[in-house]
């Protein structure tokens, strides 16, 4: 190494040490989480906190964490990001898509605040950005869904006409298929992520319909509920959702954050934190496939547990060709696999899913 070089590497060495100093011993670091709907909900912000908790467990007196439940998404969210901040919180994690821009404006106000947001594709300095690829836990219930539907009509409550939720409706929809080709999509929107009013209201509208088996990406157990008055199927949605089974709850996705959250949390602590976007899935133990009930026949499970590890083994992608456009259209071809840039920004269904895409 040269002395040019050698003073490059120092320089290098002492940039990096000023921008990411180890957190000091004599106080604990400040943790936020600002969820989207109440710690009890019983889905995705319930998950969210049982990761608080075991940040709290990780690292004991070394960490304080502290959260705002049920804030709406819009001006409100800015206003309770920027409570955290001025509280003394040096990290924080808003938790749902609508907190992206909130996120991001307030952390140009404070630089020296760290910033995680939940699901969004917006980053800066202090900024970063985490999702989990839900939609292969979708494979796997679409796969139960498909094979254990009597009327051929599955049903799907969507939150928002987003691309993480476009991704799993195309998901379920394609592996029920693969197994029943007979299968219909009919798709409702509740426009919320946790209303167990409008969730259960549509859950309803489906039943009506003749559905059988009902997805859900909301967060109450409300759906799963009307199900069971009806006798239909269902499964949990971000939790286990267990209060409900053996059925109509037969299996669940669960999003297990807490290794996420232990991982950040230390990297603040020991200064290696960095600005990123990571997206993990059933390979990396973020995606869960809960127990899968016995009121699922024994080779159901055992299609649906095959079709699971196959994914976390990276033999199979649930986006692989051939498959079409709803409009017929070609979009993968024969063994292609959609790249992460395009299910990001996916705004189709399938061909085969008649319905159509809010706008």
């Amino acid at each position: 190494m040269n002395r040019r070089q050698l003073i490059a590497s120092v320089a290098a060495v002492t940039t990096i040490s000023l921008a990411a100093p180890t957190w000091a011993q004599d106080e604990p670091l400040k943790v936020g989480f600002i969820y989207v709907g109440p710690v009890g909900d019983g889905g995705w912000t319930y998950q969210h906190d049982q990761g608080r908790l075991a940040v709290e467990e990780e690292f004991g007196d070394r960490v304080e964490t502290t959260f705002i439940e049920s804030v709406p998404e819009g001006a409100d969210a800015e206003r309770a990001i920027t409570q955290l901040a001025l509280a003394g919180n040096k990290l924080i994690f808003t938790t749902s898509f609508g907190f992206m821009d909130p996120t991001i404006n307030v952390a140009a106000k404070f630089p020296d605040v760290k910033f995680e947001h939940a699901t969004g594709y917006k980053r800066a300095e202090n900024v970063a950005t985490y999702d989990a690829r839900f939609y292969e836990g979708r494979a796997v219930i679409g796969t139960i869904a498909g094979r254990m539907t009597k009327s051929n009509k599955i049903g799907y409550i969507g939150s928002f006409p987003i691309p993480e939720v476009i991704q799993g409706i195309n998901s379920a929809f394609i592996h029920a298929r693969k197994v029943n080709p007979d299968v219909e999509m009919r798709v409702v929107w509740a426009y919320s992520w946790f209303d167990p009013a409008k969730e259960a209201d549509a859950a309803a509208a489906l039943l009506a319909e003749g559905v059988d088996v009902i997805m859900q990406h909301t967060d109450s157990t409300a759906p799963l509920a009307k199900a069971q008055e009806a006798g239909a199927i269902g499964f949990g949605q971000a939790s286990d959702m267990a209060a409900f089974a053996p059925t109509p709850r037969v299996s669940s996705i669960i999003d297990n954050w807490a290794p996420y959250y232990i991982k950040r949390v230390g990297q603040v602590l020991d200064g290696t934190w960095t600005s990123e976007a990571t997206w993990a899935g059933i390979g990396d133990g973020e995606v869960v496939i809960g127990e899968i009930t016995e009121a699922v026949p024994a080779e159901v499970k055992a299609e649906a547990e095959a079709l699971r590890d196959r994914i976390g083994a990276g033999e199979y992608h649930p986006f692989t060709g051939p498959l079409n456009k709803a409009d017929g259209s070609a979009w993968l071809a024969d063994g292609q696999v959609a790249k992460d840039e395009e299910l990001s920004g996916m705004n189709f269904y399938v061909e085969g899913i008649t319905a159509e895409i809010p706008q």
